[in-house]
């Protein structure tokens, strides 16, 4: 188990307990001083929900001690604007848009946003550009403001008595 990253090690300790409690583990970040965890379920994930496992979480890094020094804990949705990692992940948000960075050796354009069109055990096609996941440095979902409908104000006036 050495040979594995913190992320990995943390990982992979915490999301079989996680997934007994029907929450998803997103992401595991070491950020400096800073061990982040983020995790979802199906629907949409609470505050309740997310204080459960951050005691699962907190308990079972108490125990098993995995990450070397001091850090602070944090477990939390990962928000509006995912990171995609998996596979799995790509697959559940074909149709929407992502933003998505391609690796330093990668012919063309390391940026491009777009939907996320068709996402395989091999790759994915964004804005009509295909990649394989290997190729993915970074990718997250979009979030799009929808225009509001712009309806007729109704005026109303003031009766006077």
């Amino acid at each position: 188990m050495s040979d594995l990253s913190v992320t990995q090690r943390v990982h992979d300790l915490v999301e079989p307990l996680l997934a007994r409690a029907g929450v998803e583990v997103v992401d595991v970040e070491q950020l400096g001083a800073i061990l982040r965890i983020s995790v979802d379920k199906p629907g949409g994930i609470d505050l309740d929900a997310v204080s459960e496992a951050t005691l699962i979480v907190s308990d079972a890094l108490d125990r098993h001690d995995p990450v070397p020094g001091r850090y602070t804990l944090e477990v939390s949705s990962p928000g509006v604007e995912r990171p995609l990692r998996t596979p799995a992940h790509f697959q559940r948000f074909v149709g929407t848009t992502v933003a998505v960075k391609t690796r330093a050796d990668v012919e063309g354009e390391r940026r491009l946003e777009g939907v996320l069109e068709t996402a395989g055990d091999e790759g994915v096609v964004v804005a009509g550009r295909r990649l394989a996941y290997d190729e993915i440095e970074k990718a997250r979902t979009v979030f799009v403001w929808e225009p509001a409908e712009r309806g007729k104000r109704q005026k109303t006036k003031a009766k006077v008595r």
